[in-house]
């Protein structure tokens, strides 16, 4: 992975992650680091979970934040849940 596609996936995933956490309403409970991990774990997990619903998103800058935020908004959700 060149420096590019590094630089770019930190930025998506802070991004998604940040986006979710207000959706999700748990934006002050985190910070940039968690924000960064969040978007790029929920992006393998949103690609999951469109591949299942037989989603077919661009790939562009905005697919791949739509992606991401959805899949960083299921992973906030199931830890709420967790956590009561």
């Amino acid at each position: 992975m060149g420096d590019y596609n590094l630089i770019m996936t930190l930025f998506v995933g802070g991004l998604a992650g940040w986006i979710a956490s207000l959706i999700v309403a748990s934006n002050k409970k985190q910070g940039l680091i968690l924000n960064i991990v969040l978007g790029v774990i929920g992006a393998y997990v949103g690609d999951y979970v469109f591949n299942l619903l037989d989603i077919q998103a661009e790939a562009t800058f905005l697919g791949n934040i739509i992606v991401a935020t959805v899949g960083a908004s299921i992973l906030l959700i199931i830890f709420k849940v967790i956590r009561k």
